[in-house]
């Protein structure tokens, strides 16, 4: 990439995270921001990214990683907008043009988890695998998939934090938090799902605590979803909520008990944390930004 110099973002719903790099080994400098309102937010980053152009030089390109959902669809005219979104004040925000006006340089912009996938493809714990699932269970729920080394699209990106699954017998009561689908899978397994009703983050809750075998048994229900769908060499599990002590061994054993053997990946051997570890979102802004520029 010679001299090439990119900036990172990976957009969340708590906070932005910004880089700037000359690739996966240089990143340069990193800092985080608030996710406030569009117009605070989107000009803190822009000033920020300002003052690193003034020490280091223009920037190449830009890669996004953003919470979505998000328009992806380069001939639309609202490319690369946030849009219909639960984050309050972010519905229809156009994340890119601010960045193209203040820098002239092109941008790349993709879901987070689908940022992350790409990193872990290419960097991380999906390397070699023809198919693999990256999953964040955090603030909210997502996934990207790579097959045969490119991102999945359809007519949109995926959704999976909003796919229908059974509920757990001990669960039944509970509406879910999803403004959209009740209890989809970010209804009842995200972050806030989980302390909107046991009061605490999972990790805060005592180790016996039922709440940590029915968070396993739903993201189990998902892992089997997944196997039966495309069968991927790796199922890759970030965000806040698998930090949880002993969650990704729960999810692993849920997941083997629920495939009952039928399927070619057995879990324990696809089922994993990123490697990357909370690095996985930025160098996928990275990741994006290094494919645009060639």
């Amino acid at each position: 990439m010679g001299d090439a110099l990119y900036g990172l973002i990976e957009a969340g719903g708590t906070k932005f995270v910004l880089g700037i790099a000359r690739g996966k080994d240089d990143i340069i400098a990193t800092t985080r921001l608030p996710t406030l309102n569009p117009t605070d937010t989107l000009g803190a980053v822009v000033e920020w990214f300002s003052l690193q152009v003034q020490i280091h030089g223009p920037l190449t390109a830009i890669g996004i990683g953003s919470f979505g959902p998000l328009e992806l669809d380069p001939a639309s005219p609202d490319w690369g907008h946030i849009t219909r979104t639960p984050k309050q004040g972010w519905a229809n925000t156009d994340l890119v043009g601010p960045l193209r006006r203040a820098f002239n340089c092109p941008v790349a912009i993709d879901t987070d988890v689908n940022g992350a996938a790409l990193a872990e493809y290419r960097w991380g714990a999906a390397q070699g695998q023809r198919v693999a699932v990256y999953l964040t269970i955090g603030t909210g729920i997502g996934g990207g998939v790579m097959v045969d080394g490119k991102l999945l699209h359809g007519l949109s990106h995926p959704e999976m934090g909003h796919m229908r699954l059974p509920r757990h017998p001990l669960d039944t009561n509970f509406e879910g938090i999803c403004p959209y689908h009740g209890d989809c899978l970010e209804g009842v397994a995200s972050g806030p799902a989980i302390k909107a009703r046991w009061g605490k983050s999972l990790s805060e809750l005592p180790a016996d605590h039922p709440a940590h075998d029915i968070i396993a048994w739903y993201l189990a229900q998902i892992v089997s979803t997944l196997q039966a769908i495309f069968e991927p060499g790796r199922i890759i599990f970030g965000g806040g909520v698998m930090g949880t002590p002993g969650m990704i061994d729960r999810v692993k054993t849920c997941a083997t008990s629920l495939g009952k053997d039928y399927y070619v990946g057995a879990p324990a051997d696809i089922i994993t944390l990123p490697a990357l570890g909370d690095q996985a979102g930025l160098l996928g802004a990275l990741a994006l930004a290094e494919n645009l520029a060639g």
